[in-house]
């Protein structure tokens, strides 16, 4: 109920859903330390909304799926709205151990890390994996995050930011809101 009730409220200062192209690695944020590679991407409605209608459908369901464990792990942490960012960890070769506390979101200056983690991969609690092998998880991370200017995703002493998300994500944001204007006109002009 509360992410049901979260996402509604977010989705009224966005675009709407199903006019996005974007795909999932057109803006997720990578790190390889070598014998892992880490994706991490924002779920917020801002920018899942750009994500191609699939994607888009397949992230929010996904959340809801999760929406109790999101939940409870949400008030462990203290917060009522957390932000939520989905980070996959890929093995590149065999016995590749990862930490999943060790990722942290750095935005306005601030340093987030993560309040609560709802793993979706069996694999997750090994933190171990095999090549090509991969575990991820739902990071809650407290409000604060803002998924429309920058911020740099950390873990064990590599960065990478968000900056080329940034751009594409506004430059899908303006032609979703021309899409979406024209579908409407379309929609007005068949009755």
């Amino acid at each position: 109920m509360i992410i049901a009730l979260l996402l509604c409220l977010i989705a009224q200062d966005t675009v709407p859903a199903g006019y996005g192209t974007l795909r999932r690695d057109d803006v997720v944020v990578r790190l390889a330390t070598g014998t892992i590679e880490v994706q991490v991407l924002p779920l917020d409605e801002q920018v899942t909304r750009l994500l191609a209608p699939d994607t888009y459908r397949s992230l929010t369901q996904l959340v809801q799926s999760r929406a109790a464990e999101i939940a409870e792990a949400a008030a462990r942490g203290g917060t009522e709205h957390p932000t939520l960012v989905m980070v996959t960890f890929l093995g590149v070769v065999p016995q590749a151990r990862f930490n999943p506390e060790d990722l942290t979101i750095t935005s306005r200056g601030r340093l987030f890390r993560p309040i609560g983690i709802v793993p979706l991969s069996p694999t997750w609690s090994a933190f171990q994996l095999d090549a090509r092998q991969q575990a991820a998880a739902i990071y809650l991370f407290e409000p604060g995050i803002s998924v429309r200017e920058q911020l740099t995703i950390s873990y064990q002493g590599l960065s990478s930011d968000w900056s080329h998300a940034v751009r594409l994500l506004d430059q899908e944001r303006a032609r979703v809101k021309a899409r979406a204007q024209l579908g409407a006109k379309r929609d007005s002009g068949a009755r």
